[in-house]
């Protein structure tokens, strides 16, 4: 199985990142990736780009050396009852997708009544299309309700690479709980490598292995290619799928043709 897309990735303007969005270009073409994007941290985190950062992501090229780019932003969910995310529809019209996670420095952990509540608001807002890294131990949650609100809500579960080789320490036994409760209620994931330098862009190689471990649909595999991640963002009326459709066309084409080849010879 050939996982094609990048979801999760941290440019410079996320300071505790270190790669520009043309090493991440190129690395991204030299891995053979078809799309990848970038997801600097939303507003409410100590290294957070200003939020101009965002605005001003439409003059990034869409296209460079084969590969495209979505415009991301990693939005932090917050405690407070009247503003459910650090980022508001104004900055979501310039995005291509949102991803709501939990930090640190933003939400301090709480119960696991609270973290479910607040996770839940956060999809409900309309605001991110995926969850980043849910199965952070310092953030339990009842996951079956999670679950069941990311599919009411047509949001992603993100299966993070880097939760199971880095960062989060502890986080592999609540990933698999929740890979096996998205498989139980036929709900849908994104890997992502969540990559703070070029050289790790595209890596899911664990989260694929977890996938395999429990044998997990792969129709329920969103990022696997990118025609599966732009037909999810476009029911979510995001422009981006249009914007990339000749694109799109262009690079099956291309790979069908590579295919048949391979095969005569």
């Amino acid at each position: 199985m050939r996982h094609l897309t990048d979801t999760h990735a941290h440019s410079v303007a996320s300071t505790h990142a270190y790669s520009t969005i043309e090493e991440y270009f190129r690395a991204a073409s030299e891995k053979g990736l078809q799309l990848f994007s970038i997801t600097d941290h939303g507003p409410e985190m100590p290294d957070s780009p200003h939020p101009w950062h965002f605005g001003n992501m439409r003059v990034l090229p869409r296209l460079r050396y084969g590969v495209a780019l979505l415009r991301g932003v990693e939005a932090n969910i917050l405690a407070s009852a009247e503003r459910r995310l650090d980022v508001n529809d104004t900055l979501m019209s310039f995005m291509d997708f949102g991803i709501g996670s939990f930090h640190e420095p933003v939400f301090k952990p709480d119960s696991r009544k609270e973290h479910t509540k607040a996770m839940i608001a956060a999809m409900e807002t309309g605001l991110i299309q995926i969850l980043g890294h849910p199965g952070n131990p310092n953030y339990p949650i009842n996951i079956d309700e999670v679950v069941r609100a990311a599919r009411d809500n047509n949001v992603l579960i993100e299966i993070n690479n880097s939760s199971f080789i880095s960062s989060r320490l502890g986080s592999e036994p609540y990933c698999m709980q929740i890979l096996e409760t998205v498989q139980k209620l036929d709900w849908k994931v994104a890997l992502a490598s969540d990559s703070h330098v070029h050289y790790t862009v595209g890596d899911v190689g664990v989260a694929l292995e977890k996938i395999n471990q429990i044998g997990f649909s792969e129709k329920n595999i969103i990022t696997l290619n990118a025609r599966r991640l732009l037909e999810f963002l476009a029911e979510h009326g995001k422009a981006v799928a249009q914007e990339l459709s000749d694109w799109l066309d262009s690079v099956e084409f291309a790979e069908k043709s590579e295919t048949k080849k391979e095969k005569q010879t």
